[in-house]
């Protein structure tokens, strides 16, 4: 089989295991049923980017041509930093873009990959924010009606908890066996001023993630397909968006974002 086009990031679905889904061209191929098949990626040379579609020599901030990282609200810094969002302010690159993804309903939670880590996300992007960054389980913390103040409990909680997936241990599935998100929970809320532990959920609920992976690598080899236009060998699993090869080798497809690539796969 060839598939040939630009990818974007993989969508998922929650299920056990989660199912990755690799859109490529007009295709979206079913990644899970490739695990322990031979695939071969070969990079064409062209990257695109995937807000205005035209043609750059550098991807920056994982797609975005350098026109489109300065302007579009996509590629702004509450993206990465969400208490700088000032929309509740009428202040945004886009408003009509805000209004629909920064003046909603966010979560700010708690998460288990290697460590525990506090992150935000839209309402509507649970569990998927959990599934691309590999966490094995999460647990909702507080429900914010904008984007803003859970950037601000984050920045907050960050005296106490990392805001950042460890990838490298994510790969290599080194989970903390003692890790309590409940426990993990009731911390955050006590460190927290009075006027942010009103947004603390209700909901204590814990959300376990299975990805398919057959075998985990033992070191990381990181591939990129500016330094290696040609990627091949048996597919052993699928971790955030990670694919893992044999070999200990690991392709994050979400930095390649708007590159043009052939997939040929070997059952």
């Amino acid at each position: 089989m060839e598939y040939q086009g630009n990818i974007v990031k993989m969508r998922t679905e929650f299920a056990n295991p989660i199912q990755y889904f690799l859109p490529i061209g007009d295709s979206e191929v079913a990644m899970n049923e490739l695990i322990g098949s031979a695939i071969k990626m070969v990079f064409e040379g062209q990257i695109n980017c995937i807000s205005c579609g035209k043609k750059t020599k550098t991807s920056f901030n994982q797609g975005f041509c350098y026109s489109c990282y300065k302007t579009v609200p996509e590629a702004s810094d509450t993206i990465m930093r969400p208490e700088l969002s000032k929309a509740q302010f009428g202040i945004s690159r886009n408003m009509e873009w805000s209004e629909k993804h920064d003046l909603i309903d966010h979560f700010v939670y708690i998460a288990a990959s290697s460590g525990l880590k506090v992150g935000v996300t839209r309402h509507h992007q649970i569990p998927t924010r959990w599934i691309d960054q590999g966490a094995g389980s999460a647990i909702k913390l507080a429900k914010t009606p904008n984007r803003h103040i859970a950037g601000v409990i984050e920045v907050f909680l960050k005296k106490y908890f990392s805001d950042k997936t460890n990838w490298r241990e994510m790969l290599l599935n080194k989970v903390d066996g003692a890790i309590d998100l409940t426990d993990g929970k009731n911390k955050a809320k006590q460190y927290l001023p009075l006027e942010l532990q009103q947004y603390v959920t209700d909901d204590n609920s814990i959300v376990n993630l299975d990805y398919p992976v057959n075998q985990y690598p033992q070191k990381i080899n990181s591939l990129n397909f500016d330094k290696s236009p040609e990627v091949e060998g048996k597919l052993t699993g699928i971790k955030g968006q990670y694919l893992i090869l044999a070999e200990n080798r690991v392709l994050n497809i979400r930095r390649h974002n708007g590159y043009s690539i052939k997939l040929f796969v070997n059952p």
